[in-house]
């Protein structure tokens, strides 16, 4: 009599799904910048004693929270294939038509933030508009609003610094403990814009259509998508993200500096993006991706200071980061051709 065995064998489907699943988690866009930030993290805290003190972390994030923020509409532009060069001074300007309202002009100070925000709105709205309504390039016009932004920043400011700010205008700088490090009400906030960001990327019908416009436009346009609708809207949401990160850049330096954000924050949002994985040819990224190049390039630029890297050579850096990011997503580009 011939006996039949039946233990059941091991399925090797179950091994080669988990396999799989492996190789989907490894190649997860936000992957790669995530080993990105341990790396450097592990990095600077065998050059330095003091990185991964817990003030220094906390320190990290609140420096983070303003270009992070401003990394979230340059992702919108982005991922459409676009590029805004103006955020930077949009930002400054805000910031100055906030608190020259509300400690020179008397204005409410709740009432003087929205107007800040409003004007970098109007900016991102006039972006929007040549980009859908004349059809210029996104670069040619957001570097002429870049421009516009820093004159009038520094003609409606009179080249003042404005200080003794009321109480309003400094709620986003305000600090609070968690496992014994003080963590401000700002980074919270900008935590959760990018908890809705990703929301509305991921789980909204306008978000798809977002990275339908990046990926090919004349598709797009055939399938029904209001191309010029959708490249409205992210420019003007990147003029929303620019007031919403004036605000918290008042929060954090409690006054209104006309040179304040005109520096490095322009290429630092577009450094975030590239790093955290978002193709500047469009059509491909994540918004937690974007959220973690902030964090490296605070990591490389606090880093870098708590190594006694001269600024200059902080620029340097960032400059190579960029390059380095951009070349290898045209790598990947060229194989998925």
């Amino acid at each position: 009599m011939t006996s039949v065995d039946t233990t059941p064998a091991e399925s090797p489907s179950a091994a080669t799904r988990l396999g799989g699943l492996a190789a989907r988690a490894l190649t997860a866009p936000a992957v790669a910048p995530l080993i990105a930030l341990v790396l450097t993290m592990a990095f600077f805290s065998v050059k330095s004693d003091n990185f991964l003190q817990t003030q220094n972390l906390s320190l990290v994030l609140q420096q983070v929270m303003v270009v992070g923020v401003l990394a979230i509409g340059q992702t919108f532009v982005i991922l459409t294939a676009g590029i805004d060069l103006s955020v930077g001074t949009v930002m400054a300007f805000g910031q100055i038509v906030m608190t020259k309202l509300a400690v020179a002009n008397g204005v409410p100070p709740l009432l003087a933030l929205a107007l800040g925000i409003l004007a970098c709105v109007a900016f991102g709205a006039l972006n929007g508009a040549l980009v859908t309504g004349v059809k210029l390039p996104a670069f040619i016009v957001t570097l002429g609003t870049f421009n516009i932004a820093f004159a009038l920043t520094h003609v409606y400011s009179d080249d003042l610094t404005y200080t003794g700010l009321p109480s309003e205008l400094l709620f986003f700088g305000r600090t609070f403990e968690i496992f014994g490090a003080d963590v401000t009400y700002g980074v919270v906030f900008m935590l959760v814009l990018y908890a809705l960001a990703w929301y509305a990327l991921t789980q909204t019908t306008s978000g798809r259509h977002v990275y339908a416009v990046g990926d090919n436009p004349q598709a797009a346009r055939l399938t029904g998508i209001g191309t010029n609708r959708v490249l409205f809207g992210v420019y003007a949401m990147a003029g929303l993200m620019s007031g919403l990160a004036a605000m918290l850049l008042v929060a954090r330096t409690e006054l209104g500096d006309p040179n304040a954000g005109q520096t490095t924050e322009n290429l630092d949002s577009i450094t975030a993006v590239v790093l955290g994985g978002t193709s500047l040819f469009g059509g491909r990224g994540t918004i937690i991706g974007t959220l973690i190049g902030a964090v490296i390039v605070g990591v490389f630029r606090n880093g870098l200071t708590l190594i006694g890297v001269q600024v200059i050579y902080q620029y340097l850096v960032t400059g190579v980061l960029v390059i380095l990011a951009v070349s290898v997503d045209q790598l990947v580009r060229r194989r998925r051709m």
